[in-house]
């Protein structure tokens, strides 16, 4: 991106709403009470022919440094140091206040271009507020509704006045034709065998979800993978709201994590903005590779927890185990030995899941868990030839025969994988729907076994083979 863009403002102007236009996703959480963004939230953005980076920031709030306001004011802070411009939103219905006006003195002292957005302009009597925004000394304002998409021209062009077009419009790079990727099948020298099972790429970025309940300590983790305090933390429960994605690299390879609200059990989730958040952070679930579920060394294995992780292996993502505050545990051997004891009882469904102790506080135990997820995804994307597949199928039943049922024993004909991410197999076999459950877990845990597949999700589906003989019987009829 050519630029980096911050939205400041006191709460409930129409940041966020402002954010979710520009960046044209619904990506942060709006709602009608006040504060609901804490944390920073970066984002690309497209004004017109502009592209540029963005970043959503929680509302000007008085406060202690060491209180939650004042937290996340410092977050605030470091979002307008990062940027190279800062919209600085008002109300313009509601008119200037003095949480204002001490912002715009702070935005002063930056000495960086600022430009005073009155939102809200569409409103009746927001005149009045628009006008009131010149004696803030920051220039002429910009009037717009980030609701409904007016003023977005004007505030392109006052972006393009503040920053200069040669800043506005860099350069674009030439690609040189070196560059680009040309694959021996596109000029027809023959395609790969479809038998070969592909090799891992140790090189492809990936996305990993952090979840689990509230206060277990999960934006604690990132900071420490980050080596920063980019994520806002503390002893309260429930501070993070929006799922908030960072990038790092670990070992030369793109991680692009993402950190979501604490999800508390269903019936205590009554407030709108808590199900916004939980519902965001489901979001966040499906659209990660591999997810960390983190729970709390101290108090492991909540009913909550277990349904976390049954969630995420329904949704059949790759799933690692970290327990976290390992540092606040005394004796280590006993409870690693309860805690691998509870995971094999209580997870079945998971058999040979990979879980990591750690502490986010000191750093104990993070390259271990990056190991443990790299090796999961690794085993989340593998594929087995077709020919391998069917060798073991017949070896598992001469081991341990289909059942027979009505008096018929079922046949299985033939296996193969049709999918990866999660691992998926279709068999082809006689009366599909009669196949019992417990004969699926007998082959679902061979395949864990003999194909060194633990603690992800495996999917076996069953279809009956065509008869080629059915639509000439009809015939005859």
């Amino acid at each position: 991106m050519s630029f980096t863009v911050a939205i400041v403002g006191r709460p409930n102007v129409g940041k966020s709403t402002l954010f979710n236009r520009l960046v044209g996703k619904k990506l942060a959480l709006v709602d009608d009470t006040p504060g609901v963004t804490r944390d920073r939230r970066p984002g690309d953005a497209k004004l017109v022919d502009l592209k540029f980076r963005i970043i959503d920031t929680a509302g000007l709030e008085q406060s202690a440094p060491d209180s939650l306001q004042g937290r996340m004011w410092a977050q605030t802070e470091a979002a307008i140091d990062e940027a190279d411009l800062s919209l600085f939103i008002i109300d313009a219905k509601a008119g200037l206040t003095p949480a204002d006006e001490t912002l715009a003195e702070m935005l002063r002292r930056r000495g960086k271009p600022v430009i005073v957005v009155a939102n809200k302009a569409e409103a009746r009597g927001s005149e009045g507020g628009f006008y009131d925004a010149f004696t803030l000394g920051l220039g002429e304002p910009c009037p717009i509704s980030a609701e409904h998409g007016q003023g977005m021209l004007d505030l392109r062009d006052a972006i393009v006045a503040a920053l200069g077009e040669a800043r506005a419009f860099p350069p674009a790079e030439d690609v040189a034709v070196t560059d680009v990727d040309v694959r021996p099948a596109e000029l027809g020298e023959g395609a790969e065998d479809e038998e070969a099972e592909p090799a891992y790429d140790e090189t492809k970025p990936l996305r990993v979800a952090i979840v689990g309940r509230p206060n277990a300590g999960k934006s604690t983790l990132i900071n420490r993978f980050l080596g920063e305090d980019r994520l806002l933390t503390g002893p309260e429960a429930g501070i993070t709201r929006d799922s908030i994605s960072v990038e790092w690299q670990w070992r030369d390879r793109t991680i692009k994590m993402f950190d979501t609200a604490g999800m508390r059990r269903k019936a205590k989730v009554q407030e709108k903005l808590e199900k916004l958040s939980v519902a965001d952070a489901l979001r966040a679930i499906r659209f990660a590779e591999t997810v960390v579920i983190v729970f709390d060394a101290t108090i492991p294995f909540e009913k909550q927890d277990l349904q976390i992780v049954d969630l995420v292996l329904r949704e059949g993502r790759a799933a690692v185990l970290a327990f976290n505050k390992w540092d606040l545990v005394e004796d280590w051997q006993a409870v690693l030995a309860d805690l691998r004891e509870k995971t094999e009882r209580l997870l079945p469904q998971a058999r040979g899941i990979r879980a990591v102790p750690i502490s986010g506080h000191t750093g104990y135990g993070l390259d271990r868990l990056m190991q443990a997820i790299i090796e999961t995804d690794r085993v989340w994307n593998r594929r087995i030839s077709t020919a391998r597949l069917n060798r073991w199928l017949e070896t598992q039943q001469v081991q341990h025969p289909p059942p027979a049922v009505s008096g018929r024993r079922l046949k299985l004909k033939y296996m193969t994988q049709v999918k990866a991410r999660p691992p998926g197999f279709m068999i082809s076999c006689t009366r599909p729907e009669a196949v019992p459950e417990s004969y699926v877990r007998y082959l679902v845990n061979g395949l864990r076994k003999d194909f060194d597949m633990p603690g992800v999700p495996i999917r076996v589906h069953f279809r009956a083979s065509d008869n080629p003989y059915e639509t000439k019987a009809r015939k005859r009829r």
